[in-house]
């Protein structure tokens, strides 16, 4: 289901030369930011961070038997059929939910996310979420942090990768949050 990427040490060389080769020609052909270029920042910023974040959380190194814990219950996977519109669908089951390690469980949905991007159809960029709270209960229950963490990942790491999400059957407590 999963394609591993390789962990030699020649290839993790190559790419990251092409990648600071790719770097180095976006920041030449921006230029410096002024006037109305300055509209840009915003894009520049978040392009700064997530390169400074890549660097530090290294997400080509994460394999699958250092995270293979983490989905162990199912609790988080790329399914094996596409929607409607060739997207991947991921599946969350947060009742499914099996270990406290909030590093642990990052780095799981950092690997599934990229493994998904590399494996995307010919022009798809994004993805679908399907959010099954079968079994949810308040001792099954994600703590905010990981769900404040995901988010955090996917708003502003992956943006725009995150075409659609169903909830499907919710706990009632949901609908004072809908509310609000």
């Amino acid at each position: 289901m999963f394609r591993q990427w390789s962990n030699s040490h020649h290839s993790e060389e190559d790419d990251s030369l092409q990648f600071k080769s790719k770097v180095n020609k976006l920041k030449k052909a921006m230029g410096p930011l002024s006037g109305r270029s300055l509209k840009y920042y915003k894009a520049k910023k978040m392009l700064d961070e997530t390169l400074k974040w890549r660097s530090a959380f290294k997400p080509k190194e994460i394999s699958w038997e250092e995270v293979a814990i983490e989905g162990e219950t199912g609790k988080v996977y790329r399914a094996s059929f596409h929607d409607r519109y060739g997207r991947s669908v991921f599946i969350l089951r947060p009742g499914m939910q099996n270990t406290q390690s909030l590093d642990n469980q990052m780095r799981h949905l950092v690997y599934l996310i990229e493994n998904a991007i590399l494996n995307l159809p010919e022009g798809q960029e994004q993805l679908a979420w399907l959010i099954d709270f079968t079994g949810w209960s308040l001792s099954t229950n994600v703590p905010i942090k990981s769900a404040r963490e995901s988010i955090n990942i996917l708003q502003n790491h992956y943006p725009e990768r995150l075409a659609v999400a169903f909830l499907y059957n919710p706990p009632r407590i949901f609908e004072v949050f809908w509310k609000v």
